[in-house]
């Protein structure tokens, strides 16, 4: 026998047609691929690394030259969407990505596959914040994309998960080449499906493109991550001049890029950087424990795969969770109550030796720490897109998808400067470990103050901060 509590909860549960299925099918893959195939290549970088004649120190460039261009660019592609057409850059993205996997995967010599890598990278500057944005303006805010955000973050889990899993094998049955010849079918299919299924969003009758801001904001962006990867002063002051411009264009241009008063909204800003410290301390744990397994407990690569992966894909259940679990209960607290999760789930691992018994430890930390930290993906990324004008959703999705790309590109930079500060490589990883919990815990009070705005009564509600009017956060942005 139902009860009517049953019926009604039942009821709430978002449906989905026919037509929006396949366009979840079609959005979320694209997601899902692009993990898949970062994942698989990190498993392959000794073999890419041999067979184009890349040494160990140079090895690194394959990861940034294709994180570089996927950070610095996704703010610009978000608001081109924007302007120019949303289905129009997803598509022209995954084309790009199709063309650049081609010319990886027969790349000869170092120079061609930097370059497709590079390629690669402006390619997921397009897709992802257009496919993001795609899925925020076809779903209603509310109960149904806060599902389906909450599938988008499970899929990408899964999909760094899968890789990981997947990758050793991949590449020892065929080639380190299959890493990136997978990606072809996939994407022909998507765009096959793409035109018939998804429609182009509105575009501004009068479309002004803010070169300016820009170029500044780009170049900004790229000299600061070059700066953290490289450890380069003359860069990093380079791209904060950059970015000081960029911030005195957009308060003075008629059309900007980025209108500034968005970051005004506690949502886009407290949720960016929820992100920004879920995705770099989240990255640098993986890289961290990584060294643990591999150089003090000598596990082989498989079974580090194996390590992570078993967690991983438990976890995926998370992203389902989080999207109801904010639905009853915010955004807010979800951010908040992941956040703590993946830092609390990191303490145990501070105190880890040297003996292998240290697995039964390893492995459920772990699964904590990954179920914590795919429910702040989800929790960040419907914060950040909450509240907001459909015409600018690109622009909110694009800075979403650049705090996602500049987070995983320093956060193990820093946390390996950290780390080496000791001598004993145990030491520095428990340093480093200390550093993350800490960055991580204190992040935790800052989001939840910061968005205190949010209604407790009301999940999903924006109401006015202390001591500004209603009107300021209920009218959409110029």
């Amino acid at each position: 026998m139902t009860t009517d509590a049953g019926k009604s909860e039942a009821s709430s549960v978002p449906r989905f047609t026919g037509r929006e299925r396949m366009i979840l099918f079609l959005l979320l893959g694209s997601g899902f691929m692009l993990s898949v195939d970062f994942s698989i290549l990190n498993v392959a970088l000794p073999e890419v690394g041999a067979g184009v004649g890349l040494g160990l120190s140079e090895l690194p460039w394959v990861t940034s030259a294709y994180a570089l261009p996927a950070a610095g660019f996704a703010l610009l592609f978000g608001r081109m969407g924007d302007l120019f057409g949303r289905r129009r850059l997803f598509m022209t993205g995954l084309a790009l990505l199709g063309a650049a996997s081609l010319l990886g995967g027969f790349a000869q010599n170092a120079e061609v596959l930097l370059i497709a890598r590079a390629l690669q990278g402006f390619a997921t500057a397009m897709a992802i914040p257009a496919s993001l944005s795609l899925l925020t303006s076809t779903f209603a805010e509310g109960a149904q994309r806060d599902r389906v955000l909450g599938l988008n973050g499970a899929l990408l889990s899964g999909g760094f998960t899968v890789g990981a899993l997947v990758g050793g094998v991949l590449v020892s049955l065929l080639s380190w080449r299959a890493a990136f010849f997978i990606n072809v079918p996939v994407a022909v299919v998507i765009l096959a499906f793409t035109p018939s299924l998804i429609r182009e969003s509105s575009v501004p009758d009068r479309v002004k493109m803010d070169v300016p801001g820009a170029v500044t904001a780009a170049g900004g962006l790229l000299a600061v991550i070059y700066a953290i990867i490289e450890t380069n002063i003359y860069a990093a002051i380079i791209g904060v001049v950059l970015l000081a411009s960029f911030w005195m264009i957009e308060l003075r241009s008629p059309a900007p890029l980025a209108p500034v008063r968005i970051l005004k909204r506690p949502t886009v800003k407290w949720g960016n950087y929820g992100g920004l410290v879920t995705f770099s301390m989240g990255t640098a744990m993986i890289f961290l424990m990584t060294l643990y397994l591999q150089n003090v407990l000598h596990y082989s690569p498989l079974i580090t795969g194996l390590v992570f992966g078993v967690p991983g894909l438990a976890a995926m259940v998370a992203g389902v969770i989080a999207g109801r679990s904010i639905g009853r209960h915010g955004s807010r607290k979800v951010l908040a109550v992941g956040m703590s999760v993946q830092g609390l789930a990191i303490v145990p691992l501070i105190f880890l030796g040297t003996d292998r018994v240290a697995l039964a430890i390893v492995i459920p930390a772990l699964f904590i720490a990954f179920f914590g930290h795919v429910t702040s993906i989800v929790a960040y990324t419907v914060t950040g897109t909450s509240g907001l004008p459909n015409e600018e959703q690109g622009l909110a999705t694009g800075m979403t998808a650049m705090t996602q790309q500049v987070a995983v590109t320093v956060g193990i930079p820093i946390l390996s400067a950290v780390a080496a500060t000791q001598a004993v490589e145990l030491d520095g990883l428990h340093r480093a470990l200390i550093v993350n919990v800490v960055v991580t815990l204190a992040s935790v009070v800052l989001v939840w103050f910061g968005l205190r705005a949010r209604s407790a009564d009301a999940p999903g509600a924006v109401v006015p901060l202390p001591g500004e009017a209603d009107e300021a956060l209920a009218r959409p942005l110029d």
